[in-house]
């Protein structure tokens, strides 16, 4: 099928231009003012921006997590992402104790394959570090996976030691991968966690205070420091504070490969968010935790100078009700995480374009381009260009709207954003040339998205 998006204005990272855009199949074929061509299928875009489809490079899909699930599956989740403008997930699959990589990837990728809507890839979580974890790590390089995971927090679950932090970042010189590091310092976390328990402060508040930014700053460092030994990039994931920021940006004036992204959580949320009445402050509960106000113009400031190069979702809801309730009277045991993968592109173009914080190429390098590089994916993905895949989403910047849970396709019972109004609104979602939405229908069906093997890290 052959389909021509007329009229529209043309936005990718580097240029903004009014052109057409013809697509044949399942990639663009041709970009150029007034395109006299054949086609089965035309979409007025006339005052619209013709963007590329968003990447949303950190989500976590039927996760475990403290005795439940995410709420969202690939299913419901990939189908709020194309609602919401995004066309590429990449999630987290987890080795489990004692198992090997390729059956951690093994088990995500059956549950993904049939379910998703729009087009995936994983990440590896590595839980330990061994002889075999190391060679499953070239082994999955060779099955596209080319990212991996560590965590600095969450001792006896994920947290690992600084020397088997440094085996793996030294094993991603030989082998073209990335180590992607949630960076808090879970062993002092985990000592202020228990005092405040003993201490009878169980609300969600004090999931923030015992999780204090000096901690995420002081564990970035020392993370970046490690990848310098190393010889080896690494890339900081949900960074939320200054404290976090001000490592990154030491290590990159001093030459260092050192690449963070934040979220929209700590954008526009803030700690005063998990201090609402009742229980409420559960709905907001998510690692690192929501920041003081006064962090948001430092993680903007980053944006801006590139200090942060992308902003992901680190979707991962869970019902308010039924599954936050599990931390009533003790805030540690509340499931972590947020719902957003269907409001990212939106709640940034609003916040940020329209704020006038950063620009309209700024924008889509944030939601789709950089992601696509530094996750090998570019120049398939992450761009409208010749022979790229045509995930493309016509964006009315004029629609104005209100988020909410009663409006949203997130199957979770609360929006973190409830109440906020927005301009801007993904119109058309198109994934390889087939449109997954128009308006207020969804075409998308399970299954549709594919496997995307990546390539290795570009650096």
């Amino acid at each position: 099928m052959r389909t021509l998006i007329r009229g529209g204005t043309v936005v990718t990272a580097g240029d903004t231009a009014r052109a057409d855009v013809l697509i044949d199949g399942e990639t663009v074929s041709a970009i150029g003012r007034g395109l006299e061509a054949t086609a089965d299928r035309v979409i007025d875009a006339s005052d619209r921006y013709v963007m590329p489809g968003g990447i949303d490079a950190h989500t976590h899909m039927d996760m475990p997590f403290g005795g439940t699930f995410s709420a969202d599956d690939f299913e419901s989740g990939t189908a709020a992402a194309a609602w919401g403008g995004t066309t590429t997930i990449v999630d987290f699959a987890i080795q489990d104790f004692g198992e090997s990589l390729q059956a951690g990837f093994e088990r995500w990728m059956a549950k993904a394959t049939g379910k998703a809507h729009v087009d995936y890839g994983f990440h590896m979580i590595i839980r330990e570090v061994n002889d075999q974890t190391l060679g499953g790590m070239d082994a999955l390089i060779g099955e596209g996976v080319t990212s991996f995971k560590l965590f600095m927090a969450y001792p006896g679950v994920f947290m690992l030691d600084d020397a088997s932090i440094f085996r793996a970042m030294q094993r991603t010189s030989d082998n073209g991968g990335l180590i992607m590091m949630h960076a808090e310092n879970g062993g002092a976390i985990d000592v202020l966690v228990r005092r405040y328990l003993d201490e009878g402060r169980t609300e969600p508040i004090n999931h923030a205070l015992t999780r204090p930014a000096a901690m995420e700053g002081e564990a970035t460092h020392r993370a970046v420091a490690l990848a310098r030994l190393a010889g080896v990039a690494v890339y900081i994931v949900h960074l939320s504070s200054r404290d976090a920021l001000s490592a990154v940006v030491e290590a990159r004036d001093r030459g260092a490969a050192a690449f963070a992204e934040t979220c929209p959580q700590y954008l526009f949320l803030s700690q005063d968010d998990l201090s609402r009445p009742g229980f409420e402050g559960a709905k907001y509960v998510c690692s690192p935790p929501l920041r003081p106000r006064d962090h948001q113009e430092d993680l903007w400031n980053g944006l801006v100078q590139d200090d942060l190069q992308i902003v992901s979702t680190d979707h991962c809801p869970f019902d308010y009700k039924d599954q936050k309730v599990l931390g009533r009277g003790d805030f540690s045991k509340i499931p972590n995480g947020l719902p957003g993968v269907e409001d990212r592109y939106t709640v940034l173009f609003d916040g940020g374009v329209t704020a006038g914080r950063i620009s309209l190429n700024r924008f889509v390098e944030l939601v789709a381009t950089a992601p696509a590089r530094m996750f090998g994916l570019y120049p398939r993905k992450g761009t409208i260009a010749p022979g790229s895949d045509a995930d493309i989403v016509v964006f009315d910047p004029a629609a104005e709207r209100v988020l909410s849970a009663s409006t949203h396709h997130m199957r979770v019972d609360y929006s973190c954003f409830e109440g906020m109004r927005v301009r801007g609104r993904p119109e058309v979602v198109m994934q390889r040339g087939e449109v997954l939405v128009a308006g207020d229908q969804f075409h998308g069906r399970p299954g549709q998205g594919r496997f995307l093997k990546r390539g290795p890290f570009p650096g």
